[in-house]
């Protein structure tokens, strides 16, 4: 790994916060990290965790924040909301200060109302569910990235004013993350009056036979597909609508939208569409963030972790900012101190959504995902 780009990557965002107090050293600011790290939506996690612990190594090494090192907390959720409140509930018990996650929509959502009875922030590179933020039922949550309305709305124009549907079918996986994307994509459809939505159906997930949900789908002669879920079930929908030839355009969601889909999916990703948070590499600290990655870790970061650079950013300026890791002084200054991130220079908004980030159209073309200009 190159010390020189890391160091000048985190000294652009964090440089006040660096002072060195070795007798400090033992009281640390504890960060947890919670999300998918083995299972099947690893390829969520795992960048999540690459790029926390890239960012608290290096300002560990620089002596800490407000005197404090920072240790990382690590917890793997797998992404299932019952595995998620043990998470939240062991963290809390071991007085995490700031938590980092958690990924998907279903396990935040499992774990706010510990981490909010605890009084502690959880900023989120990747869970897009609308209410988490919209609702007002957890002050204590903020996230990197926009909310599932945003993509759905963008999909569903996607699907009307660009590919020209007239007929699209909804698909979900009935989690609150795929429903929830899939219920703001029928809306946005019904609402912009250019195409009929002649389908909603929910799958289950790990299910093996597709068959039936497939055959409603060509029997109600759909032009275009709008799937609400993760890769695992939306590469075994299209295995399977491509062995019995039935050629339907196909958006999913940021949940396919990465390595793990390409993986899996194999020659069936080929043509398929994803929203995905926008393109963000323009930024000079996503830049470097990229090329201390690559030269730590030999390949491309995977998905979320631009989200994620910029949550840990966002979380250890909050704390730097506010002197200290008391609940109101972090979330005051979360909404009032903008900060350089790997997304761009952000701040959050009253219900906890970053202000500036949003999402684009990306194309599977020779196997690998190219936005759509």
């Amino acid at each position: 790994m190159s010390k020189s780009i890391l160091g000048q990557l985190v000294a652009a965002a964090l440089a006040a916060a660096f002072v060195s107090a070795p007798s400090l050293a033992a009281d640390t600011i504890k960060i947890g990290l919670a999300g998918p790290h083995t299972g099947d939506l690893a390829p969520y996690g795992l960048p999540t965790r690459d790029a926390a612990e890239m960012i608290v190594a290096e300002v560990n090494a620089k002596g800490g924040i407000n005197g404090k090192k920072v240790e990382l907390m690590i917890a793997d959720d797998q992404c299932k909301p019952e595995v998620a409140t043990n998470v939240a509930t062991k963290l809390v018990s071991e007085g995490v200060n700031i938590v980092i996650g958690h990924v998907c929509s279903g396990a935040t959502k499992a774990a706010l109302g510990i981490y909010k009875g605890a009084k502690i922030i959880a900023i989120s590179p990747s869970a897009t569910n609308p209410p988490l933020t919209k609702s007002g039922d957890y002050p204590n949550f903020y996230r990197t990235i926009a909310p599932d309305d945003d993509q759905a709305t963008l999909a569903a124009q996607f699907a009307t004013d660009t590919l020209k549907a007239k007929n699209v079918a909804v698909v979900h996986d009935k989690g609150d993350y795929g429903k929830g994307f899939a219920d703001f994509a029928k809306e946005a459809i019904e609402k912009g009056g250019k195409a009929k939505v002649v389908m909603y159906e929910g799958i289950q997930p790990g299910a093996m036979d597709y068959s039936a949900v497939i055959q409603k789908l060509n029997k109600e002669k759909a032009d275009v597909l709008i799937f609400g879920g993760y890769h695992p079930e939306a590469s075994k929908l299209l295995s399977q609508m491509n062995k019995k030839k039935i050629k339907v355009a196909f958006i999913g969601p940021d949940g396919i939208k990465g390595d793990g889909f390409l993986k899996i999916a194999g020659k069936d990703a080929e043509g398929v569409y994803a929203t995905g948070p926008m393109d963000v590499t323009k930024y000079p600290l996503n830049a470097k963030a990229r090329e201390a990655y690559k030269a730590k870790y030999g390949k491309e970061p995977g998905t979320f972790f631009d989200q994620a650079y910029a949550a840990t950013l966002a979380a250890l300026n909050a704390v730097k900012v506010s002197g200290g890791t008391d609940y109101e002084a972090l979330g005051k200054a979360l909404k009032s101190s903008e900060v350089e991130t790997t997304v761009g220079k952000i701040k959050f908004n009253a219900k906890g959504d970053a202000e500036g980030v949003g999402f684009s159209v990306y194309q599977v073309k020779n196997g690998v995902f190219g936005e759509v200009k």
